[in-house]
C-alpha cells in the first residue's frame, strides 16, 4: 500500500529528478515515478545481499584448502 510523505532535496537533486522524469516519460508530473524508481533499485540489492548472506551454504570449505589456494592464486601472479 503506498503511504504519502514529505521529503526536502536539495535543489541540485531536484534538478536531476526533473530532468530525469522528462527523459524517460516527457514530464516533470512523473517525478515521484522517476523516485521511486531509483529507491527501489538503490534498496532491493542490498536485501539480495542480505538474504544471501544468511541463506544455507551450498558448499562447505576447509580453511587450510582455502588458504593453499589463495597462496597458489598469489604465486601466479607473482610469476607474471
Amino acid at each position: 500500500m503506498p503511504i504519502r510523505t514529505t521529503i526536502i532535496l536539495d535543489d541540485y537533486i531536484y534538478e536531476k529528478l526533473v530532468e530525469e522524469s522528462i527523459r524517460r516519460y516527457g514530464s516533470v508530473r512523473a517525478i515521484l515515478r522517476v523516485v521511486n524508481e531509483l529507491l527501489r533499485k538503490s534498496l532491493v540489492p542490498e536485501d539480495e545481499l542480505i538474504k544471501l548472506i544468511y541463506s544455507e551454504k551450498l558448499a562447505e570449505i576447509d580453511i587450510r584448502d582455502f588458504e593453499e589456494f589463495c597462496s597458489k592464486q598469489s604465486r601466479r601472479f607473482e610469476d607474471r
